[in-house]
């Protein structure tokens, strides 16, 4: 059976780092997300077709394009004699630090790998979509693409997607504030060396946090959940977050912080009711600064991208 000519896929957004993960910790969430349209072609080359979804300043050029840049990878590799053509639509904002750069490569890998006569497995895909993500961040990283290529809760190692289990009645409250931060400058702020003090801290929240997810145990995560290394160098970069973060806590939250490399804030809890009425005091917060922002619910235990035709 021939595969077909096209194929299109969504990728769900993410929060990367989890407070006490950078760079490693990711959860997919289910809501806003990237769609990739991708059609095989003769030529032996990837292209960039459209981009679409009121967004600016994108590469065309596929080899400075997130999504062009891991399907080239992908081709490569596979030593394909044809290549991919690729159209975008994007539903999350950029900079905005819910994985949209991410989401468009996740998106494009799954939808170029339902055309292949093989289609690999999906941690195959991790290698492609973090060389993909690079062109963004600049750094090799799967704690956006990772929750995106295998759903929930994610341990994104150099090499390896090691899913943790999260009971399903947990839920984020994330909060995106109406302005854009560039992942390469938040990276910036992180650039002074850290006190190996601040590794151990560090170390143990994340500890509490996985031991508590593995467990369902909310104490060990609220124990654990408060980020000693990013977010003090990040928070200043962020108008309104303290009074964001306090919003949360204030009405129940396991633990609060900033999502990927911000502006929005995400914060979990134990059931989705709390995180509803904690999303509309943290959007209470920001407007206090002057910002508006829109919120968004999910289970922690986000989709994963699929194929949608």
């Amino acid at each position: 059976m021939c595969p077909p000519a096209s194929a299109r896929a969504f990728s769900p957004a993410s929060v990367g780092n989890v407070g006490v993960g950078f760079d490693i910790l990711g959860h997919s969430l289910q809501g806003p997300g990237d769609i990739a349209t991708v059609r095989r072609i003769a030529q032996p080359a990837v292209r960039i077709a459209a981009i679409r979804g009121g967004v600016s300043g994108l590469p065309m050029q596929a080899e400075h394009n997130t999504a062009g840049a891991a399907l080239i990878a992908l081709r490569e590799a596979l030593g394909l004699s044809g290549g991919f053509e690729i159209e975008l639509d994007k539903g999350i904002a950029l900079g905005s630090g819910l994985g949209g750069s991410a989401a468009s490569c996740v998106a494009a890998l799954v939808a170029a790998n339902a055309l292949l006569d093989q289609p690999l497995a999906r941690e195959a895909l991790y290698s492609f979509a973090m060389i993909g993500e690079a062109v963004a961040s600049g750094g090799l990283h799967g704690d956006n693409v990772g929750p995106m290529l295998v759903g929930g809760l994610v341990l994104a190692t150099a090499d390896r997607l090691v899913p943790i289990a999260v009971p399903a009645h947990w839920h984020c409250a994330v909060v995106r504030p109406h302005f854009a931060l560039e992942t390469r400058v938040a990276r910036a702020a992180l650039a002074a060396p850290f006190a190996l003090r601040e590794f151990v801290t560090q170390s143990a929240a994340l500890s509490q946090v996985l031991l508590g997810c593995e467990r369902g145990d909310a104490a060990l995560v609220r124990a654990g959940l408060e980020d000693h290394l990013v977010e003090p160098r990040r928070a200043g970069l962020i108008p309104g977050f303290a009074a964001v973060k306090q919003a949360a806590l204030a009405n129940g939250a396991m633990g609060a912080s900033i999502s990927g490399a911000g502006p929005s804030v995400f914060a979990w809890f134990e059931d989705r009711a709390s995180a509803e009425k904690a999303a509309a005091a943290m959007v209470g917060a920001f407007a206090h600064a002057g910002l508006g922002s829109d919120p968004h619910v999910s289970p922690v235990s986000g989709p994963r991208a699929e194929v949608l035709a």
